[in-house]
């Protein structure tokens, strides 16, 4: 626990361990609030006629550790802790794993809340950490916005210590870094940065570690999402530079490519860093089907990501102009026209999905089904059946929502959805010529963001034709054996 660093917070003021067990005792129980915090426990022992006090947080222990800990102290006799009881106790009499020792009543009281249990011994200089802490944990289960067909059916969970565990359970490599830090003056939040040594670029990791360690706030309420605004920046962009993860195999395919890996306790999304827009577009599931099938997969994504992007400000502008239909495509546009304008009626209905969509979060899952039907039958039908709606108008809606529901990240998801509004308004406004500068200002837009210091659009914009051909086609695992040139891997093609 030495090699604890303390993030976000100036240092407090040290107090070293005074002469008194008493006064020791005393100042932790005050700096603790023990008689005001029903939760935080202190146990006054007596072991091998030495004075012993215990403080740990009720939760955070494991009471079968501590019973056979105490157990073992119980047994002790004086003679047995000569002629230096604390390389007695610390090496002999105290077999457990995970213990340390702290100097400092300060921090050895801060560590207490975090899970570890504190031993202050009469006579000893130094204050025994037994690091016998647990904490509630659900099952590993399958991510609900990351399924595939075939695979791996774990995911991260809340607690960073398991997460960990998932990671290297999957990367048996010596180079595998886990450096573990603190952000927050009060909450303390454990993170965790993770990376290959010998393939993740220096420059990145260092400037990762320089972000984190300038973020300055009381705690981390959002987790990682919290995380993601310090290390964003720019905090009015919808379009998301980092990955979420939920799946430790996806973290790893990551870190294999020289990316860094962010793990928050009390998350189970990782953070990687740093990502491209086409990052953004990739799933688990092109790789658990062949090849020629996963490009299939992915060539279907990217159409349904763009006609949710213009699907609908394109049938507006057919609607409205119908000199730019194309010949044979006569039948586009609304047979019936509605109550209301066509743009109202996009309007009323993107805001009714998402409606519907923060209606579904909120919804108790027994319920969800019938939430389903009121919204497809009750209000879809009944609004095309009095005419506010067109029949047409429902049908490339759904095409866009489809294509909202297809992009595998949420966040990309939800940029989009406000991208789309926005260029109907646009349509809607200057007509063709407007839609046609607004998607050129939306292209500039996307170019002239940049993950840190990486170009968004890459490989398009610094063009590069191997990688453009490995982000259209899936391309053969074997083959997949070379890591991206943006991230300057220390071995780009092994």
């Amino acid at each position: 626990m030495d090699n604890y660093q303390w993030i976000g917070e100036k240092m407090s003021e040290k107090q070293p361990l005074m002469k008194s067990y008493d006064r020791n005792v005393n100042y932790l129980k005050d700096r603790l609030s023990v008689d005001k915090s029903f939760d935080i426990i202190n146990l006054d022992l007596e072991y091998a006629d030495r004075r012993m006090a215990m403080f740990m947080v009720d939760g955070f222990v494991k009471d079968e550790i501590l019973h056979y800990i105490m157990k073992l102290l119980s047994k002790l006799e004086p003679e047995q802790l000569e002629p230096d009881p604390f390389e007695k106790l610390f090496k002999k009499h105290l077999p457990y794993i995970e213990i340390d020792y702290e100097e400092d009543l300060n921090k050895a009281g801060d560590l207490v809340l975090s899970g570890p249990t504190a031993l202050i011994v009469e006579g000893l200089s130094k204050i025994i950490m037994i690091d016998a802490r647990t904490y509630p944990v659900r099952g590993p289960a399958e991510p609900d916005l990351e399924r595939v067909v075939r695979g791996a059916r774990d995911g991260y969970v809340e607690t960073i210590v398991f997460n960990t565990a998932l990671t290297r359970r999957r990367i048996r490599d010596r180079s595998l870094r886990m450096e573990y830090m603190q952000i927050g003056r009060r909450s303390k939040t454990d993170i965790c940065l993770c990376y290959l040594e010998d393939i993740a670029d220096d420059g990145n990791v260092k400037h990762l570690k320089n972000t984190l360690s300038s973020i300055d706030t009381d705690g981390l309420p959002m987790a990682e999402k919290t995380v993601e605004e310090y290390l964003e920046g720019r905090h009015w962009n919808p379009y998301p530079t980092i990955r979420y993860t939920e799946r430790p195999d996806t973290a790893a395919a990551h870190l294999y490519e020289g990316h860094v890996i962010i793990i928050i306790d009390g998350s189970p999304s990782v953070i990687i860093t740093p990502t491209t827009y086409w990052h953004h577009l990739q799933h688990a599931e092109e790789y658990r089907q062949k090849p020629f099938v996963g490009s299939y997969l992915r060539f279907v994504r990217f159409v349904a990501v763009w006609l949710s992007l213009f699907v609908l400000p394109l049938y507006y502008l057919l609607s409205a102009y119908p000199d730019l239909v194309p010949e044979g495509l006569e039948f586009i546009g609304p047979s019936e026209a509605g109550a209301l304008p066509l743009l109202v009626q996009f309007v009323i209905a993107e805001l009714g999905i998402d409606m519907l969509r923060m209606a579904a979060i909120h919804t108790p899952s027994a319920l969800a089904t019938a939430l389903g039907l009121v919204a497809a039958i009750m209000i879809g039908q009944v609004a095309v059946t009095v005419g506010l709606f067109s029949n047409e108008v429902v049908l490339y809606l759904a095409v866009a929502v489809m294509g909202t529901y297809a992009t595998p990240s949420y966040e990309m998801s939800l940029a989009n959805r406000i991208a789309r509004l926005l260029f109907l308004i646009v349509a809607s406004i200057f007509g063709p010529a407007g839609f046609v500068i607004a998607i050129t200002i939306y292209l500039l837009y996307l170019a002239q963001i940049k993950s840190f210091h990486i170009p968004y659009l890459w490989p398009f914009l610094p063009f590069d034709y191997r990688a453009i051909r490995d982000i259209i086609i899936r391309a053969p695992m074997p083959l997949k054996n070379r890591r991206p040139s943006f991230l300057h891997p220390k071995d780009p093609d092994r």
